[in-house]
């Protein structure tokens, strides 16, 4: 048994992190949370996590819950990885500026799109994103002729940064521009990403 548990539904966000544990290359449990009563919202898995939400993990003593936290955390706790620049470098400042600018504005942005909502001009300042389009015309300037965000090597802000736009030019929710794809296209090729889906395809259930 191994002294990490990562706790996710391979139809979730989940799948962020499990490409963040394939990266990180140490031995870890799964266990497989459904949605609903018995699941995600059961009394025993609320104590893991109360939002009722995953992914989680466990790791020895310590719960971790929200995707980039859990991919920091690991960054951090399994340091011979490699996954983020040291703390001493001047890369750290660009690693959690693009790691929680993907985490924050560009979540919420798009959810709120997707789920119709749509600020008025006037009232854009109360949001912490501003604007749909200005949060994509931000990642596109961030992202445009560079390989990685932080530096001069993949550190976990491209593995979310990358994640999240990878899947909502797949979904739709993010509108396919070459910046994007030039950028996002060679994160989502890293062997570990590739194991990484096929791992949780293979735990999805299969579609009608």
């Amino acid at each position: 048994m191994a002294d990490l548990t990562f706790y996710t539904n391979p139809m979730s966000r989940g799948r962020i992190v499990r490409w963040m544990l394939e990266e990180a290359g140490v031995p870890y449990d799964t266990e497989l949370v459904d949605y609903g009563a018995s699941g995600m919202k059961s009394t025993a898995y609320r104590v893991i996590n109360p939002m009722g939400k995953v992914p989680a993990i466990r790791h020895g003593e310590t719960i971790v819950t929200e995707c980039a936290a859990i991919c920091a955390y690991l960054a951090d706790a399994f340091p011979e990885a490699g996954l983020a620049p040291d703390v001493t470098s001047p890369a750290r400042g660009s690693y959690y500026r693009w790691l929680f600018f993907a985490a924050g504005p560009l979540e919420q942005a798009v959810t709120n799109r997707a789920l119709g909502f749509v600020a008025a001009p006037e009232h854009s300042r109360m949001l912490g994103y501003g604007s749909y389009e200005d949060v994509l015309s931000t990642i596109e300037g961030a992202v445009s002729g560079r390989q990685y965000l932080a530096g001069d090597r993949f550190s976990v802000a491209d593995l979310y940064v990358g994640a999240q736009l990878s899947w909502g030019m797949m979904s739709g929710r993010i509108e396919k521009r070459p910046a994007f794809e030039a950028y996002a296209d060679p994160l989502m090729a890293r062997p570990a990403a590739v194991r990484a889906r096929e791992i949780d395809g293979a735990l999805a259930p299969p579609r009608d």
